[in-house]
């Protein structure tokens, strides 16, 4: 079965016979021209827009698959080595088109050893490479349970160094079925099941939830309650997937018809220290502890307590796609929510796209968190509230113009009692902010960072880009304390083409117009001497690919501010990556390759 799999997705070969049909193009070229055109190119830096996509996500044995893509060169006239593959995940074995063997080879099915055939890209958009209306029937699904990858590669023209990769990922099961109700022992989900989540899921009574690398979860839209998988305070989750094989979160809606708010999202509680007092905003909750937002008010789900090493679970290569489900007029669920969950709690790599409310929430607790990405979001991206004390390192945040959201990060310690403590007091290094250049989803004033409501905190070493509002503000009296007190800090805030609606000039205060925000960001100590922002610098970021939001890239290019000498350094306390000697998200390393998906929804409609 391999093999009738493989024969068929060899259309990616883009043969003679499919570039006279008008699909993808390639211009082959000998290889003395291809080294000409290398050497005139002056780098191997890809500028080519490629991504491709299959019809779903989960398919089960001797399903037929359709797959398209969209190639945009770019004036990118470098000579590539183009190279195609599939990849069984559990195995990790690679099987290259179009001959379906483990030997590296071109899409012509050349070896390093006859020479590969370098070429020149064509256009092409949503073009069916396989299926319907494209070159070759759909292709029949093996029977290799787990998940799997496509991949098409750009390689160099000598085919030794691999320049640019597009993939898709995809599951294979054997079976379907429905999770609902309540977890109350442990339980796997394995990644030969597509798992259907219908209403609210609770995993309680102390149990644990494992959920396999490469494993899809699909929420199902429409159910009452929406569905939404709830870790309790007396429950656990290890949702440990890989870069290979990350653990998927979803819609159950067709490609091409997805959208924000499908399902609910995933919620973890915990009993790590909040700052709510007892009956807080008229709820019957007890001191220290409260309902999460999104849910009703019951014991499952309450978070918080007193233990600040509560152990929550393990997050680790985890997407969360289409969620935020609406329960009432502003309560709806997020992408990721975090209430109360403590130190123990492992959370890493996690991407949260097309959510209808934040995109990454915490409502208190002491929790860190690395490699976090959040796009194209109706609200906010990093959102933390109720005496949030944990530590943030690496983050990439975008909204587009077709899909607007509010602020980058919106920053509270209590709506019920600004000098609630524990004070909400993050510590946040390289994260870099996008915005849609359009008004903010739902309110009016939604800069890139907002810190209101006598939060604390320490924000180091960000970029803040393309927001209609201002870059930063320090929304009002209680929280301008904390600054003046020295106890909300900003160092290494890189700002470029925000305050697009007052149409801001780049300079500190055509970025900045909030008066105090101002001041701030231009060193001007408060009162008695205190302390003032540091290193705001007013510079193009010379971002990549960034709006290109389908296949974006947000690393620097040669050249860019990112890299200057002299923004702080990140604490050696065993958590942050002092290694890191960049402003913003990324540096040379892209550590979104391979588990994340960026696709826009009317980028893939059929």
């Amino acid at each position: 079965m391999r093999g009738k799999f493989l024969t068929a997705i060899s259309v990616l070969a883009a043969s003679c016979a499919f570039m006279a049909q008008g699909g993808v193009g390639f211009r082959k070229m000998s290889a003395s021209e291809a080294e000409r055109y290398a050497s005139a190119y002056g780098g191997p830096r890809s500028r080519v827009s490629m991504w491709i996509w299959s019809d779903k996500y989960v398919y089960q044995p001797n399903e037929t698959l359709t797959l398209r893509w969209t190639v945009k060169p770019n004036n990118d006239l470098y000579p590539y080595t183009v190279v195609a593959y599939r990849q069984n995940n559990q195995t990790g074995a690679k099987y290259y088109l179009p001959g379906g063997g483990e030997e590296v080879t071109d899409i012509y099915g050349n070896t390093l050893s006859q020479g590969f055939q370098p070429m020149q890209l064509q256009a092409a958009e949503k073009a069916v490479v396989i299926g319907t209306g494209g070159l070759f029937p759909a292709a029949t699904i093996p029977n290799e349970p787990g998940m799997h990858t496509l991949a098409v590669e750009l390689r160099d023209y000598t085919g030794t160094r691999v320049l640019k990769t597009a993939y898709m990922k995809i599951g294979v099961v054997t079976r379907k079925e429905t999770i609902q109700g309540e977890i109350t022992s442990d339980r796997t989900l394995t990644n030969d099941t597509e798992w259907d989540l219908k209403g609210i899921v609770f995993v309680k009574n102390n149990a644990t939830l494992t959920i396999e690398p490469g494993t899809f979860i699909i929420g199902q839209p429409g159910s009452q309650p929406p569905s939404a998988l709830v870790v309790t305070r007396n429950g656990r989750i290890q949702a440990a997937g890989t870069a290979s094989r990350p653990i998927v979160m979803t819609s159950s809606q067709p490609f091409g018809q997805r959208k924000r708010g499908d399902w609910g999202g995933l919620l973890l509680l915990g009993k790590a220290p909040i700052n709510v007092g007892a009956n807080a905003g008229g709820a019957n909750n007890p001191a220290g502890s409260f309902y999460i937002e999104g849910l009703n008010a019951t014991e499952d789900g309450l978070y918080g307590g007193s233990d600040p090493t509560h152990n929550c679970g393990t997050l680790q290569y985890v997407r969360v796609e289409y969620a935020g489900s609406i329960l009432s007029p502003n309560n709806e669920t997020n992408s990721f929510t975090f209430g109360g969950c403590g130190t123990r709690t492992v959370a890493d790599h996690l991407q949260a796209i097309y959510g209808l409310d934040d995109s990454f929430e915490w409502f208190g607790g002491t929790m860190d968190a690395k490699y976090l990405v959040g796009g194209l979001g109706a609200d906010d991206y990093l959102d933390y509230q109720l005496g949030y004390t944990g530590r943030i390192q690496f983050g990439l945040f975008y909204q587009s113009p077709d899909a607007r959201g509010n602020r980058g990060i919106e920053g509270d310690n209590s709506e019920y009692n600004q000098g609630a403590e524990p004070y909400s007091n993050p510590t946040v290094f390289n994260a870099t902010f996008i915005g849609s250049g359009q008004p903010g989803y739902d309110e009016s004033n939604a800069p890139g960072i907002y810190v209101r409501r006598g939060s604390r905190g320490s924000f180091n070493n960000l970029v803040v880009t393309n927001f209609y509002s201002g870059a930063m503000d320090i929304a009002d009296a209680n929280t301008q304390a904390q600054a003046d007190a020295g106890k909300l800090t900003m160092n290494g805030i890189l700002i470029w083409n925000n305050n697009i609606g007052g149409q801001g000039a780049n300079t500190l205060a055509g970025q900045i117009p909030a008066a105090y925000a101002q001041a701030y960001a231009q060193g001007q100590k408060g009162a008695n001497g205190r302390p003032a922002g540091k290193n705001f610098v007013v510079a193009d970021p010379m971002l990549t690919r960034p709006f290109e939001y389908s296949d974006p890239d947000f690393s620097g290019m040669f050249g860019s501010p990112l890299f200057r000498a002299g923004f702080v350094a990140p604490p050696d306390d065993g958590f942050f990556d002092q290694t890191a000697r960049f402003i913003g998200g990324i540096g040379d390393v892209n550590w979104t390759e391979g588990w994340t998906s960026f696709l826009v929804e009317t980028d893939i409609a059929p």
